[in-house]
Parts: structure tokens; C-alpha cells; sequence
């Protein structure tokens, strides 16, 4: 059994209190960790903001909006923070938008990346196109789909095949439950390759949905049909015939192998409990343990995220990211455990 003993937020990364200020970064969210593959770790971000941002959560729109940022970092030196080497930019020299979407439509409110994983020379970043916002926790997907990056990080094309359309709510009979975020793989976490298969767990639009196990051989991630789903008795070809493998509620998950401990972490949001939760497993199709506390909202107030850095994985800890919604914008925290 892995127990948490005691959690130290290290620093601000983001914002303009942060090591990171100067990069037309004043508010933003998530910090989703990959290793690149060519010796550094890609950091996504949601949502961002600048001159005449709002003060508290995101927003207003005209403060200098961009659906999303990418940096990029070769900091070992975890305990200390983490420094950012470069920002993708445009042309005034500040973070710029990596992955585009049509301000000028209405089915497309933002485009928000959830996941990435570099295989080969390639990295991929999992996003999702975000239709509407909706109660606290709950908001409406048009698809999931992945793009990628054959430089590093510096330029990206979003995948005219890797959609996962969202067709909203679905009865399924067959297991006689309703799948209430619609398609279960609209959100990803990439858990890396396992036996020649990139695995990746998923869940439904918003944060109360179940996480879903999928596999895909390593070279055919752009290809849909190549995608095979855990249903509890072996693998099947249809997204919707996925079995839960990690109970409800699973919000922003990150999956990696903590070489130290032996055994799968899961990271993730518990939106009931308030708080950002640590699950383990010997196998991703579980059984995984019960979520115990890593960071709690009593301590850190409208906490959510919860990534973990793909360096730590050999250490007795957790090294994560975890934005606040006040003030928006991103710290990196450690988790010591035994």
C-alpha cells in the first residue's frame, strides 16, 4: 500500500509571480507534462490570458485570449520549481496559440489539450474542441481528437482522421447504464507503450465520468479503426463497448509507472472530495486502490489538474502541476510518500 506523507507546494510556474513571468502569460490553467523524446518535457496549457485579464478564473475574452499555450523545459532540478526553456511564440516575441480552432463559429467554444506522448520522433497532443460550458464540472465536447509534431513541439497539425466525434448522451442497453458524458474518450491520459501498444485511459466530457482503458499499436495512433477498447473480458473494436477500469469521478487524469514503488499512478481530480488523488494499480485494467489525498481543496481552494512530471516516476514522490482557479494559474507541487 502506497500512503501519502505529506504534500509541499514548491512553486508558481506560471503567472507573474512565477520563475516563468515575461512570456505574455498572465493567467492560464492545466500544465500537462510529457517527455518529448529529444531530452526535454512539453508543459500544455489551457485557456490564457494577458494584459487586462480578469484578476480571479478566466477570463474576460478580450484580455489577450488564446485557447492554449505549449512550453517547454529541461529543468532537473524538480524541487526548485520548473523553469521553462521557450514558449512557442508569435510574431511579438509572446506565447502564442499552438493549436488553432474558429473563433468565428458558434459549435467551437475553446480547444483545450488533455494529454501528450512523444513515440519516435513524433509527439501527440490529445485536445478536446469544447462546444459550451455548463454547471460547475459539466461541459459539452464536440470530439476528442489527436495532432502532432514532427519539430519538436515548435509547429503542429491538427489529424484530419484522430476525431472521436461526441454524440452526446447514449443509452446502453446491452450493460443497462447511461453513459452520461457521452463518448468515454473525449478527455485522455496517455499511459505510455506497454508491449508495442501505446495505452491511454479516457473519460467523458466533464468531471464526473469514469476512466476507460483503450490500446493502439505504436505507429498507428492517427488511425481510429486501429484503436481496441477494454471491456472486461478482453478487447473489443467499438469506443462504447469500454468497461470502467477507474470508478467515477475522474477528472484531468495523468497515468505514468512509478519504477520505484512497482506499480501504476493515476492522478486525477475527485471533484466530489475536492481534492487532486492519487490511485495505484499492478495493471492498467486494475483493480486500482481507492484515491488517496495528494492535495485537498480545504488547503488549496478551486484546486484542479493534477499532472504528473514524466522525471519522477524512479522517486518516492509525487511531482505534479495543479492550478487553482483563483488565482487561474499554475503551481507545481510534491507529494512525498511511503
Amino acid at each position: 500500500m502506497v500512503r501519502v506523507t505529506g504534500t509541499t507546494k514548491l512553486a508558481a510556474i506560471t503567472g507573474a509571480e512565477s520563475r516563468n513571468a515575461g512570456s505574455g502569460v498572465t493567467a492560464t490553467d492545466l500544465g500537462i507534462l510529457w517527455d518529448d523524446g529529444r531530452g526535454g518535457v512539453l508543459a500544455a496549457f489551457g485557456d490564457t490570458y494577458g494584459d487586462r485579464w480578469g484578476g480571479n478564473g478566466a477570463g474576460p475574452r478580450r484580455a489577450d485570449w488564446r485557447y492554449n499555450v505549449l512550453a517547454r523545459s529541461t529543468d532537473t532540478d524538480l524541487d526548485s520549481g520548473l523553469a521553462f526553456d521557450w514558449v512557442v511564440r508569435r510574431e511579438d516575441g509572446s506565447a502564442g496559440q499552438f493549436l488553432p480552432g474558429d473563433r468565428t463559429g458558434t459549435r467551437e467554444h475553446t480547444v483545450i489539450p488533455t494529454a501528450g506522448i512523444a513515440v519516435g520522433e513524433r509527439n501527440y497532443v490529445h485536445y478536446m474542441s469544447v462546444r459550451r460550458w455548463g454547471m460547475p464540472g459539466v461541459w459539452h465536447t464536440n470530439y476528442g481528437a489527436l495532432a502532432y509534431s514532427d519539430d519538436g513541439g515548435l509547429t503542429w497539425t491538427k489529424s484530419g482522421t484522430a476525431v472521436w466525434r461526441n454524440h452526446g448522451q447514449r443509452f446502453l442497453s446491452r450493460f443497462r447504464r447511461r453513459d452520461q458524458g457521452g463518448h468515454p474518450f473525449q478527455l485522455i491520459a496517455f499511459a505510455g507503450v506497454v508491449d508495442g501498444h501505446v495505452h491511454l485511459l479516457g473519460t467523458p466530457s466533464g468531471r464526473f465520468g469514469a476512466g476507460h482503458l483503450a490500446r493502439v499499436g505504436a505507429d498507428d495512433l492517427l488511425d481510429p479503426a486501429a484503436y481496441e477498447y477494454w471491456t472486461a473480458r478482453g478487447w473489443a473494436a467499438d469506443p462504447h463497448e469500454a468497461r470502467p477500469v477507474i470508478g467515477a469521478p475522474v477528472a484531468e487524469l495523468s497515468v505514468q509507472f512509478n519504477e520505484h514503488f512497482g506499480c501504476w499512478f493515476a492522478v486525477h481530480l475527485d471533484e466530489r472530495r475536492a481534492a487532486i488523488v492519487l490511485r495505484t494499480a499492478d495493471r492498467l485494467t486494475g483493480p486500482w486502490s481507492a484515491g488517496r489525498v495528494l492535495a485537498a481543496g480545504s488547503r488549496f481552494p478551486a484546486l484542479y489538474g493534477g499532472f504528473q512530471h514524466p522525471w519522477a516516476a524512479d522517486r518516492p514522490a509525487v511531482y505534479f502541476t495543479m492550478t487553482q482557479w483563483r488565482p487561474y494559474n499554475v503551481s507545481f507541487l510534491r507529494a512525498d510518500l511511503a
